[in-house]
């Protein structure tokens, strides 16, 4: 999938201010890219997951939006590069992909 077609199908986990009831679970400053990420537990379980990131990078988003989906899907935070480049690998400049994955992969220390 490319990033443009990601965006416009919508973001299903970015929000403009931190949720009051989610535990913020990382959050790192690359340049211009600030990025937080936030999740719901239930029974140890991670039951949603939420980010807020500067809104410059539709990459960013992108990529961040995507690994909060496997995140949900898990239930836990973990996530192997090759998903998420797979699902992206229509994307031209691929590099920046891997780039904002690196990004993301530093918010949740992974």
């Amino acid at each position: 999938m490319k990033v443009k077609d990601y965006i416009e199908s919508g973001l299903k986990n970015f929000v403009e201010v931190a949720p009051s009831d989610y535990k913020e679970i990382g959050k790192f400053k690359s340049g211009s890219h600030v990025v937080s990420f936030y999740i719901k537990e239930e029974n140890d379980k991670i039951t949603d997951v939420k980010f807020n990131s500067s809104k410059r990078c539709k990459k960013l988003l992108a990529v961040a939006d995507y690994v909060a989906e496997i995140i949900k899907q898990k239930g836990k935070v973990e996530f192997k590069d090759e998903e998420v480049l797979e699902f992206f690998k229509d994307e031209k400049e691929i590099e920046k992909v891997k780039d904002r994955l690196e990004i993301v992969k530093k918010v949740l220390n992974k």
